[in-house]
């Protein structure tokens, strides 16, 4: 029979135990303690560069979002100051009307003047033979004052008064005849009209 000794330590002679050694392999010697270092100094460097590759990537990923943030934020300032403009536009184009219309309430309670005198002035020229002298608004009613050549002619304004519609009633306060005219017959009279409710 042949032995083998796997173990590669010298078998010692002259003494046989009944006990078989265990097999062993030797690898040798790891290494120098420089190779240690050197080992552990790649690995180190090894992870660094992954990791450093890890964070240049989170870098570059949040490079991208602030820039499109930075892109995002740009045009809704664009978008806020267009809104902030049409504000301003709308609020100037506000003023604007609330003054027209501010300025026609006031005119709607002063055309009520500018449409009597109107009114009354074209019935008097569509009456012959009537002057006024005096008009006053009494506010529900109004006096007329004039001179007219003949009492039809006054009843002729009273009656074309009456048709414009804008009197409830038109009544002849007074009429004289004047006598400082002497070449022909003329009368003064004085009319009080009650404005009609609008």
């Amino acid at each position: 029979m042949i032995r083998i000794n796997l173990l590669g330590t010298p078998k010692p002679k002259g003494k046989r135990l009944g006990v078989p050694s265990m097999p062993s392999i030797d690898v040798g010697d790891a290494g120098s303690p420089k190779m240690k270092v050197l080992v552990v100094v790649a690995l180190a460097g090894l992870l660094n560069l992954g990791y450093w590759y890890r964070l240049d990537k989170e870098k570059q990923s949040i490079a991208k979002q602030m820039a499109t943030a930075e892109q995002r934020n740009r045009e809704l300032a664009d978008v806020k100051a267009r809104y902030l403009e049409r504000q301003r536009q709308a609020e100037s184009y506000k003023r604007r009307v609330d003054v027209i219309d501010q300025l026609r309430s006031n005119a709607s309670g002063q055309s009520g003047p500018v449409t009597l005198l109107a009114m009354v002035g074209e019935t008097v020229n569509n009456t012959e033979a009537i002057w006024l002298s005096n008009l006053k608004d009494q506010g529900s009613s109004i006096d007329i004052e004039g001179m007219a050549l003949s009492s039809d002619a006054v009843a002729n304004l009273i009656t074309n008064l009456q048709k414009t519609g804008y009197f409830k009633t038109v009544e002849m306060k007074e009429s004289i005849q004047d006598e400082t005219i002497k070449d022909m017959q003329a009368f003064q009279f004085t009319l009080t009209c009650e404005k009609a409710k609008s």
